[in-house]
């Protein structure tokens, strides 16, 4: 559940035997499960927190006269684990560029610049959220949010105190509402942070060459080292974001607060007993990346429970649809704000050939 940047070539010396010695011998961490019917995910605390963000404003030419008019007066964006807002800042600014309204990314809690606090469930995420819309008067809001920010923005939809007309539209990149474990890197990864806390580090390449003991992929590499910060004033690099909190909270990242009307067994599963049930009937994209398993013949009729009035498309990517094809993801943003999406439900329902 995280949001990837696009690769690219880090300059950096092969590990040192030290520092492979050094990782082997370290204590064997033990991040918690993820899967909330294992590890049972903490309750909301009905506390918010004033979220961080970046704003992209349109030009008065292209506010008057947009490439492609639609019928939203904002966008608001939320990342996935381990993101922030940056990582949206290109794709912020061709969008506001091309459909002449705001662009909002913003920093979840625990997340970015944002406010640092005990707890990640999305209930709360979502009452951040919220708030920062009611704080910017915002109203007929197109949401997009990728992987744990697609749970946050279908949180959003689902919240019942949600104020009438805010959300307008939603779109969830590559996730479902369905409670489920994270992939078993993620919880790796923690582990790997904690290590580098635990160190620390005198450079970025030092810390690069802990990671690689857990994560083989530069990109991946490098974008999880983009929460790596050196505070003025001292000589060691360590993690901007609360790798504790998250490490302690990380089932609440696998769970979703509600459930669905007529929730089978399977839909049931690790839900808490105080769990409403929810719809929303706004209109509602779901994109899928072709590679990817978040979104998949076992979790779309649970999507279309929660969103009745859904449409699925796929991409050909993994499961960071926005960050492989941005170009191509800009025009399945444009088609469904347009209201020419060309459902892709079906043939996603589909067994896959084993040809």
């Amino acid at each position: 559940m995280l949001t990837l940047v696009p690769r690219q070539c880090l300059r950096g010396a092969a590990p040192t035997s030290y520092a492979i010695a050094a990782f082997a011998s370290r204590r064997l961490l033990s991040t918690p499960s993820s899967d909330p019917a294992r590890s049972s995910a903490a309750a909301a605390t009905g506390e918010t927190v004033a979220l961080d963000y970046e704003a992209y404003q349109p030009t008065s030419a292209q506010t008057s006269s947009p490439r492609t008019a639609v019928p939203v007066s904002s966008l608001v964006v939320c990342h996935g684990l381990f993101g922030s807002k940056q990582n949206w800042r290109s794709l912020g600014r061709a969008m506001s560029a091309r459909f002449g309204i705001p662009v909002f990314a913003l920093d979840l809690r625990n997340h970015g610049t944002s406010p640092h606090i005990d707890g990640l469930a999305y209930s709360d995420m979502a009452a951040d959220v919220i708030q920062f819309m009611s704080s910017q008067k915002l109203s007929n809001v197109a949401l997009i949010g990728h992987s744990m920010g697609g749970k946050v923005g279908m949180s959003v939809a689902l919240h019942p105190q949600l104020p009438d007309g805010m959300v307008g539209k939603l779109i969830s990149v590559d996730m479902s509402a369905k409670r489920g474990p994270l992939s078993p890197e993620f919880e790796r990864y923690i582990d790997a942070m904690v290590a580098i806390r635990d160190r620390p580090c005198k450079s970025r390449s030092e810390a690069d060459e802990i990671l690689q003991e857990t994560e083989k992929d530069v990109g991946v590499r490098q974008f999880l080292l983009t929460n790596l910060t050196r505070p003025a004033g001292t000589d060691n690099w360590g993690w901007r974001i609360p790798v504790d909190l998250i490490r302690k909270n990380i089932a609440q990242i696998g769970d979703f607060p509600y459930n669905p009307p007529k929730a089978t067994e399977d839909e049931l599963a690790g839900a808490r007993d105080d769990a409403e049930e929810r719809t929303w009937d706004g209109e509602t994209l779901f994109i899928k990346g072709t590679k990817s398993k978040y979104v998949n013949r076992r979790n779309i009729p649970t999507n279309q429970k929660y969103f009745g009035n859904s449409k699925l498309v796929t991409m050909e990517t993994g499961h960071w649809c926005q960050a492989e094809k941005p170009g191509e993801f800009v025009e399945v943003v444009e088609r469904f704000l347009t209201g020419q999406t060309v459902d892709e439900t079906q043939e996603a329902l589909q067994p896959r050939s084993k040809a």
